[in-house]
Formats: C-alpha cells, structure tokens, sequence
C-alpha cells in the first residue's frame, strides 16, 4: 500500500505538471483525484490493511492527497498566466507611438433625416405618429378609400399584388382608415412608411418610396384648418419664410382636394431652374374627407367633418437637400451618402 502511494504521487505530479493546457490538466485531476480515481481506488483498499497498518497508510494517503491538490493548484495558475499573457499579446507589440486609424463615423440616412423632422414637426402640431401593414389588403388599400374596383383612378395604383386580394400598399392612407376603425373623433394622425407603385424608374419616380399621410377629423374642422396646419408644418421643415399655395385637383378620397406648392426654398420664391423660373415646387396633396370614406368606418357624417393629406418625403428630401435624381436615395453608395 505504502508502495503503491508513493508511485501513484510521483506519477501524478509529473502529470500535473507536463500539463499542456487547463483541458489536459483536469484530464489529470480526473484521472488521478476524481470521484472514480486512482487515488479514490487506494481509499477503497484502506479497511483491508492490518490494523497496525492502517495508520501509516492512512497519513500518507492524505499526504499524497495534499500534494496532488498543491500541485494542481500551481499547475493551474502557471496555465492561466500564460493564457492570459496570451491574450494581451496575440502577436507583434503594439507601437503605441504610431498613428492611429480613424474610425468611419456614419450617419443617418438623408431620407430618414426628413422622415424623422416631419414626424417632429407634426407632433408639435399635436399629431401621433400610426403605423400599418405595408401588406394590404384590397378594402383597406382601396374601397374603403372611396376607389372601387371600376375606378379609374385605381389603374396607378391597382398592381403589386402578393395574392388574389393583398397587395403592397400603394399609399399609407390605409393607416387611417384602420385608426378610425379603432376609435372615435377626434382623431389626429400622421402615418408614415414606405409605400409601393408601378412607377418607371427615372430621376423623379421609384416604384418604391416613403411617404407620410395626415388625417384630423372632429366636430367644425374646415378646409382653413387644413390650411394651418399644412402651412406651419412647412415652414417647421422648410424655413419660417416658406410659403403654401392651394391648387384645386381631384383624389377620391376626398373633396374638395388640392396639390399643395411651397416657395422655392433656393430662389425664395424668385425663380431659378429648380422650380422652372416659376418660384413654386408642388410638395404634396390635400383635401377634406370625402364623407363616404367617414361611412365606411362608421362616423356620423352629418356631426363630423376631418381633413387629410399626404406627402412624398423622397421629395422633399430632394427639393431640401438639392438633389436631382431620386435614384441616388437607393443606390447606397457611399459616396453620395458621406455627404449628408
């Protein structure tokens, strides 16, 4: 028995210590200390020395047992040092006295930049930002909106279809109609997001773009309402100088409508080849709420009037930031991007 412990001890240490890594050296605790061990084996052996026997033996199995466990946790701090010295210097020194390498620091997205001043610009104005599926479906895209099927007004935006009866959605006015669904007046939203056409690419059209839509329905609101609140939302994104003006046109949606122009934020209204020498650039489209699209979700149309309104934020973008080809906005070169 004697024997056999102080084998066991010289093997053991100088597997501990031969250790190449932390993994081989709890191979050697397991092996030599571990719960089914060698040293757990001589244990098992104790009761069947002679009594005179066992004392001897048994202060050498604890030597034993305390050498191990030293020599396990020397090995173990040597190991975990050089780990670490590892680590700290994977390879050359670092010459601190080099220069450094600058970081490239990025930026948002000049279309998000005009998306996230809109949005601002119109919750000062008291309006909560609504979101939507940007797959619709077919009432909420289109009957609901005063477009039926026979329409004609539907040919420019009745296309993209993911089924039978869902489409991406051409405009986000489907938002409003889902929030006047879910509440009763007053209402007043804005609703952002991307919106979807079967438009040809050139500098001025995308078949996808960003879009932000306003609706504000209670008891009294008029068109000169509508006008407030277009012209201060402009001159909050646009400059305090900037100036609307109202053309009558046409959308299904509502009535009476107009297309809203803003002076020229480069000439100020003197013209120059941004606007055509006109001093105007149209921005976006208005009207009130057709009272159909109000039966459609239940509001009483002899108690309540709203006006709603949509703007191409790509647009705006371009028109503040003097840009001349939309396409710019997706073809994520760098180049372009650094600049804003």
């Amino acid at each position: 028995m004697i024997e056999e412990l102080n084998r066991l001890r010289e093997t053991a240490i100088r597997a501990i210590q031969d250790a190449a890594d932390i993994d081989a050296l709890e191979e050697a605790r397991v092996r030599y200390l571990g719960r089914k061990g060698l040293l757990k084996e001589l244990t098992g052996k104790l009761p069947e020395l002679p009594n005179d026997a066992k004392p001897a033996a048994g202060r050498l199995l604890n030597q034993v047992k305390n050498a191990l466990t030293e020599a396990l946790a020397e090995r173990k701090t040597a190991l975990t040092a050089k780990t670490a010295d590892e680590i700290r210097r994977p390879g050359p020194r670092l010459d601190v006295t080099l220069p450094g390498t600058r970081p490239r620091i990025g930026s948002r997205h000049p279309i998000t930049q005009v998306y996230d001043e809109l949005v601002e610009a119109f919750a000062r104005l008291g309006f909560e930002t609504a979101y939507g599926p940007e797959i619709e479906d077919e009432y909420h895209n289109f009957d609901a909106l005063n477009i039926p099927t026979d329409h004609p007004s539907r040919d420019a935006f009745d296309t993209l279809y993911i089924d039978d009866e869902h489409l991406l959605r051409s405009h986000t006015s489907p938002v409003q109609i889902r929030v006047m669904e879910q509440r009763e007046p007053p209402v007043r939203v804005i609703a952002p997001g991307k919106v979807f056409r079967p438009d040809t690419v050139d500098a001025s059209h995308y078949p996808m773009f960003f879009q932000l839509e306003g609706l504000y329905v209670d008891e009294d609101v008029s068109f000169a309402d509508l006008k407030a609140v277009l012209t201060m939302g402009m001159q909050e994104v646009l400059g305090a100088d900037t100036r609307t003006r109202f053309r009558p046109s046409f959308f299904p949606f509502t009535e009476p409508s107009a297309e809203v122009d803003v002076s020229c934020p480069f000439c100020r209204g003197s013209g120059c080849s941004v606007c055509g020498q006109s001093g105007w650039i149209e921005m976006l489209g208005c009207g009130m709420v057709d009272p159909e699209v109000f039966r459609h979700v239940g509001y009483d149309t002899e108690r309540y009037t709203g006006f709603a309104f949509g703007i191409g934020i790509d647009r705006m973008a371009m028109t503040r930031l003097g840009i001349n080809d939309i396409r710019l906005f997706y073809e994520n070169d760098v180049r372009f991007l650094n600049q804003f």
